[in-house]
């Protein structure tokens, strides 16, 4: 039982890891002498970073992208301090919903923030708003991150729906 504990507290600060990777890090759009993520746009010749402002045609979008990759890096943490408080106040026997549900809200937000990001995709990178061409690029690692933290959450949320206390 320890060790099915531990793997359980691994996998979920693996996801929150993922999370906070993802949301941070500047490679959602990637290209030859470029990186741009949800925050800036930087020059990788020049080595000059842009920050994303409302001056950008579709700074809604982006808008919602950092809105809900906050959220979700925000609900894994909470889930995670839930579930330690539960371990110790959950009779024998009972499951861990409320952890599974807060997880499952990060699931959500971390899915949305994505296929937002994967929808908008042409209006973000086709637009003259930057001061270099940004359309000749592709999906850097953070989006794949996130992705990925999408299927870790998903899993330890329903993992935590099943899982019950026991001695």
């Amino acid at each position: 039982m320890l060790i099915l504990l531990a793997f359980i507290i691994v996998f979920h600060i693996t996801s929150a890891a993922l999370l906070f990777i993802s949301t941070i890090d500047n490679a959602w759009w990637v290209g030859d002498n470029f990186s741009t993520d949800v925050w800036r746009m930087c020059a990788t010749n020049t080595s000059t970073c842009m920050a994303i402002t409302d001056q950008f045609r579709d700074y809604q979008s982006i808008q919602a992208v950092q809105a809900t990759m906050i959220l979700s890096t925000i609900l894994c943490c909470v889930a995670f301090l839930v579930f330690i408080l539960q371990l110790f106040r959950l009779k024998q026997g009972e499951r861990f919903v409320v952890t599974s549900i807060i997880q499952l809200l990060s699931c959500l937000c971390v899915m949305i923030a994505a296929s937002i990001y994967t929808d908008r995709n042409e209006e973000l990178h086709k637009s003259n708003d930057y001061s270099i061409d940004v359309s000749e690029g592709q999906y850097g690692y953070s989006f794949v991150l996130a992705w990925i933290a999408f299927a870790f959450t998903l899993i330890s949320g329903v993992m935590y729906l099943v899982l019950r206390k026991r001695k």
